[in-house]
């Protein structure tokens, strides 16, 4: 690929949080939230990659899964403590009696497993819906009303029910107020990179300026192993067409692939952003329409936040200087 389609690609990402943003940058990583006295916190948070610390997991294909994996527990990690913290105020308002009894006679240890509990049962429903669901809704159709002359397109078919799934539910998430909250910040996380990307200075009339559509996005990436999943799943269906004739080897055949589709998602996200050209703003379109649900327009207060979060992130210094530095690598937002 030409270096004339190239962009300023910097080591810049970052994530969304409850009235705040977390943003990770070549001096370090940086966590900036709207306490309810209306002031900003901003703190370095530690993070090593373990891509940097083992060799093997930063290879091509290898270095999508690794990323990902530590991506969401370290996100997740973020997640609850900016929502711990953005929400003092309304902590003994909130906080429902059986959640009071279990914290007093239990203590933390029990709130941290009963985390955990909702963590595998959201991993579970996952699984339910992108995975069981869409074959269930399959072998329904294709046995019921076309008498098993459909098995050719099961890949096909099951993506299409991923993609209206996951749209229905973004779009329904969408709807909740504290939701649409974090929507707004990852609105300003995307217009602050943008910005930054483009030399800009990070002020807030700059970053207004900028898209919210970002091709490095997490909402990319998840289209992008969509129809990666339809492309592969059917030339393995193809190739060994018995594989699909039971849901639960399938359903198998689609878990063991997903370590694979996720390393190809990853490098064309990455490249998405290094090179953009006509193949991969074509790819990453779809992920670019659907940020029209997971991203929104914030107002002043929420940019203000992005720019603490990506200078410190930048200095690596909660103090937030406007150092910039001029080396560039690998975004992963």
């Amino acid at each position: 690929m030409s270096n004339k389609n190239k962009d300023n690609y910097v080591a810049v990402g970052g994530q969304a949080l409850m009235e705040g943003i977390m943003m990770r940058g070549p001096k370090g990583t940086a966590m900036s939230l709207r306490l309810p006295d209306g002031t900003i916190e901003t703190q370095m948070k530690d993070f090593v990659s373990v891509r940097k610390k083992y060799k093997i997991l930063n290879l091509p294909l290898i270095r999508g899964v690794a990323a990902f994996i530590e991506s969401m527990i370290f996100g997740y990690k973020l997640l609850m403590e900016s929502a711990e913290k953005t929400s003092l105020d309304m902590e003994e308002e909130s906080e429902s009696k059986l959640d009071k009894w279990i914290s007093d006679h239990f203590g933390p240890k029990m709130m941290a497993v009963i985390g955990t509990i909702s963590a595998v049962l959201g991993f579970g429903l996952a699984f339910l819906l992108f995975m069981w669901l869409p074959s269930f809704v399959f072998d329904h159709v294709n046995n019921k009303l076309a008498h098993g002359s459909m098995i050719a397109w099961r890949a096909v078919f099951e993506g299409i029910i991923r993609v209206i799934i996951f749209v229905i539910y973004m779009a329904l998430v969408a709807r909740m107020k504290e939701i649409h909250r974090v929507y707004m910040y990852h609105g300003a996380e995307h217009k602050t990179i943008f910005c930054f990307e483009h030399g800009k200075e990070l002020t807030v009339a700059n970053i207004r300026e900028e898209k919210r559509f970002h091709p490095r996005c997490g909402t990319s990436f998840i289209f992008v192993t969509i129809i990666l999943s339809i492309v592969i799943s059917s030339l393995v269906s193809v190739i060994f067409p018995a594989l699909t004739a039971s849901r639960p080897i399938w359903i198998l055949v689609k878990l063991l692939i997903m370590p694979l589709i996720m390393g190809i998602g990853f490098e064309f996200i990455q490249l998405a952003g290094k090179y953009p050209n006509k193949f991969t703003k074509l790819l990453s379109a779809p992920g670019l329409l659907m940020q029209r649900i997971t991203t929104a327009e914030p107002d002043d207060a929420i940019i203000e936040v992005a720019i603490e979060a990506m200078k410190a992130a930048l200095s690596g210094k909660a103090d937030s200087s406007d150092e910039q530095p001029e080396e560039s690598g690998e975004n992963a937002e």
